[in-house]
């Protein structure tokens, strides 16, 4: 059976959607504050033959939506014709790549080969001698690394899960899953399959990805700031984890544009990119972008068009007849709706020639691209009870997050929540009815099992629903989901409700978090 993306995303859980749960990271390199460095030249559109209109035409649908866009770019010809970023999300941030970090795990493999230090029809096992099951299958001795980059493993489900909840290596534990079928015969979306990549080029260089692709990608592409989580065995998880800007998401994309050629160097060899990003294997069934097949960790799209792609819609769109690379970040449960609109409005806008000059259309584009925000809740931005909670005290009841105190300061300008735990005081600002970033890094204090276990940038934005009840919303910029929470207030005792369960999203389900409630000393 072949799992359609919609579906698996919706259903998969925190594992197989790609979303990491571990919280080591790689140490992070310089995270730019202002202004990253531009790597690309800036042009009006008309002048590389794409209509502002069209691009217009997409913000505003693309608002409409109903999806939480976080940043798009569009480059033609090597250069940036359109860019923005929803507030909070912006320019210098990382955001996470969830599956799209699959297309950087592929590339590496590209980079293994082009030395010689690798076949791809060589045995997996082969790699893992003290691993190996005491009786391997059949069809686990004929699993090979091509195998492993389409998809055609022939295993009946993804190994992550199993992996992830096991204490033995992840390596041993994947080749100890049971191949159903004969490899090459079946596509499976099998994120344990891309961790099995890292693997083996850790067993063939002894570095992770992180340090194998820094002097061979990251530093030639330009990209800073980046970080990928690890497993318990100290390799990257490879098939999800990595965090990256979107201009280098984008850099990524005009690197295989450009058939693996990089300011007159050659990167990836151009053969290795016309099979990593051409039809290897059918996919789902079906018309949809999921359904055109699949490459080496590049799906195939309509339209003569490739793609890495991540969970919850995070895009590298190449489309090789239109010169062209489109990058999206955003947070949906319908990943083919977002790819309708961007088909619908971006293909059209790009022609051939250079088009006429445009000034109004061009004005109107970079206004709208200005105005580019999340919604934001309105209640009111004060209310009289206010001052009765203002810096008071509050005792957590026992509670699954380990907070033992809390305090909510109020001020005209926002709401600052702090919580403590035994180990840690977090300190929380939000702006009335606008979003408000915060300073540093921080693990959230109030996470869902398996998600926003990661250190991230946090903004948030509050509002009084009632005179009893404020609302406060997040939004983790670099790791892109947020939360929804209600503080309700009656006389000495407070109730939080968790609001914005990502597992439940598109789910009908409530959030899996208790109420926590608490009083004043």
């Amino acid at each position: 059976m072949q799992t359609s993306r919609r579906h698996f995303i919706k259903t998969a859980g925190a594992g197989l959607a790609g979303i990491g749960f571990l919280p080591v990271l790689q140490p992070i390199q310089q995270l730019w504050r202002s202004s990253p460095p531009e790597h690309f030249p800036r042009a009006r559109p008309e002048s590389q033959g794409v209509s502002s209109q069209g691009i217009l035409g997409f913000v505003e649908a693309a608002n409409a939506s109903g999806i939480s866009w976080h940043s798009f770019m569009l480059l033609r010809h090597g250069q940036v014709v359109a860019e923005g970023w929803w507030n909070p999300f912006s320019q210098e941030k990382v955001h996470s790549l969830y599956s799209l970090s699959k297309s950087f795990t592929s590339t590496a493999i590209g980079m293994l080969v082009k030395e010689g230090k690798l076949d791809i029809n060589t045995p997996v096992i082969s790699f893992f001698p003290k691993a190996v099951p005491e009786h391997p299958s059949e069809n686990l001795q004929k699993m090979t690394v091509k195998h492993l980059l389409t998809m055609n493993t022939g295993h009946g489900a993804d190994t992550l899960p199993p992996m992830q909840r096991s204490d033995q290596s992840w390596t041993a534990v994947f080749l100890a899953q049971p191949v159903s079928f004969v490899p090459g015969t079946h596509f499976l979306y099998n994120t344990g399959a891309t961790y099995m990549l890292g693997a083996i080029l850790h067993a063939i260089t002894g570095q992770t990805l992180y340090a194998y692709l820094t002097p061979r990608l990251f530093e030639p592409l330009g990209i800073s700031g980046y970080d990928w989580e690890t497993s318990p065995e100290g390799l990257n998880v490879a098939g999800y984890g990595l965090r990256v800007k979107t201009e280098d998401i984008a850099k990524l994309g005009q690197l295989y544009l450009q058939q693996g050629q990089w300011n007159g160097q050659e990167l990836l060899t151009k053969s290795w990119v016309k099979d990593a990003t051409s039809y290897q294997t059918s996919s789902q069934e079906g018309t949809g972008d999921w359904a055109q097949g699949y490459g080496y960790q590049f799906w195939q799209c309509r339209h003569g068009a490739f793609r890495g792609d991540g969970a919850f819609g995070q895009y590298c769109i190449v489309m090789p007849d239109k010169d062209a690379v489109l990058v999206v970040t955003s947070q949906t449960d319908d990943m083919q709706k977002s790819l309708d609109l961007m088909w619908a409005h971006i293909l059209p806008a790009i022609q051939e020639s250079p088009l006429p000059d445009n000034p109004a259309q061009y004005a109107a584009l970079q206004e709208a691209l200005g105005r580019l925000s999340l919604p934001v809740v309105k209640g009111s931005k004060s209310v009289s009870t206010a001052a009765r909670y203002d810096r008071k005290n509050w005792v957590p009841d026992q509670n699954e997050f380990g907070a033992t105190a809390m305090q909510f300061n109020f001020s005209d300008s926002g709401c600052t929540w702090i919580t403590k735990t035994a180990t840690a005081t977090t300190t929380l600002k939000f702006g009335w009815e606008k979003w408000v970033l915060n300073k540093d890094r921080q693990l959230y204090s109030f996470p869902e099992a398996t998600l926003n276990h990661q250190p991230t940038l946090v903004a948030g934005t509050a509002t009084w629903i009632d005179e009893h009840t404020l609302q406060l919303n997040l939004r983790f910029v670099e790791t892109f989901h947020g939360d929804k929470i209600q503080c309700t207030f009656d006389g000495n005792k407070l109730s939080v409700s968790f609001l914005d369960s990502v597992t439940a999203a598109g789910a009908n389900k409530k959030d899996s978090r208790k109420i926590l409630t608490a009083a004043i000393i």
